[in-house]
């Protein structure tokens, strides 16, 4: 006998951080912050949207709300309408800011639609296969959906028509700091900075340094610095996040940290660890190199160590 669908679902969808310098539309990180949505079904066809926290008043309150939009396509691909809703954001991932806030709506919309619906995994969460096609198709690269989806540490990948996805959690001795700054940067805006062409001598720098950042994460940590090096998109930016990018050299060349822009930006990522053991906030040699960042960064910067997200986008909870 099918079970009941529920009428009221919570989900939590991970901030994430993606490229992580050479891995351009590729590698992605999960990290424990979250953005939470409250949905429950009406009676009626009327939606109603609430937003709590960072975007309120910002972000529009109808069927142009993201988070709708993602659910309305969940719904359109499994053949059913989007029946009426009260949806409530309870935001804490900045907006603009390369720590995947829109991909963090779309994923916790489609997953919401799943649950309404009854679709689940393997495992009775989350359909995370179907979820992830969805969010990458509206998207249009994976590199931030992937993690949002799956947690961990993400290879992401056109596979003909479709998504591709390897996960892995990354080594115990890496504890990301990211260093957010007040002012926002659009994807777009970022994305338009990119040339069409680049070299191949730049081309095969990356993809070599790519392929080396999965070793470092997966079990050499010593190679990050080397790793997170990058010729394909950082240095065009600079021109619309000045700040981030000096930020970025003072850390890599006086700190030797590995040091990378967040996504699209203006956030910056560095990749602090320790020589053994687990990496923890309260870590001696995590502690001395939080105070460097804080230093080169100055009172502008909001500096958060966040551990890594392991399982992605989390089993709604129904209610009765």
């Amino acid at each position: 006998m099918t079970p009941p669908r529920p009428v009221r679902v919570s989900i939590d969808a991970p901030a994430t951080s993606a490229n992580l310098g050479p891995g351009f539309d590729a590698l992605g990180l999960a990290v424990q912050l979250y953005n939470r949505f409250h949905v429950a079904l009406r009676q009626d066809d009327e939606l109603h949207v609430d937003v709590e926290g960072l975007g309120a008043g910002e972000v529009p309150l109808d069927h142009r709300h993201l988070v709708v939009r993602a659910m309305r396509e969940a719904f359109d691909r499994a053949g059913e309408k989007l029946p009426g809703l009260d949806l409530r954001c309870e935001n804490r991932i900045p907006h603009a800011r390369g720590l995947g806030s829109s991909s963090s709506a779309i994923v916790g919309g489609i997953a919401a639609a799943a649950a309404l619906m009854g679709r689940t995994g393997p495992d009775g969460g989350p359909d995370r296969d179907w979820i992830y096609q969805i969010a990458a198709d509206m998207e249009g690269h994976p590199d931030n959906v992937a993690p949002c989806v799956f947690g961990g540490y993400t290879v992401a990948y056109r596979d003909g028509a479709s998504w591709g996805v390897v996960r892995t959690i990354p080594d115990e001795r890496i504890l990301p700091v990211l260093c957010v700054p007040g002012g926002k940067l659009s994807t777009e805006r970022a994305r338009g900075l990119l040339p069409q062409e680049v070299d191949h001598v730049d081309a095969a720098f990356n993809a070599g340094r790519a392929a080396l950042m999965t070793a470092a994460v997966c079990g050499h940590p010593e190679a990050l610095y080397a790793a997170t090096e990058d010729r394909l998109h950082q240095s065009y930016r600079a021109p619309a996040m000045p700040r981030t990018l000096a930020l970025i050299g003072d850390l890599r060349e006086h700190e030797k940290l590995p040091a990378v822009v967040s996504g699209a930006g203006p956030t910056a990522l560095v990749l602090c660890t320790v020589s053994e053991g687990r990496a923890r906030v309260d870590s001696p040699e995590i502690i001395r190199q939080i105070d460097s960042i804080a230093r080169r960064a100055g009172n502008d910067w909001d500096i958060r160590p966040l551990h890594v997200e392991p399982a992605g986008v989390s089993a709604p909870s129904p209610h009765p």
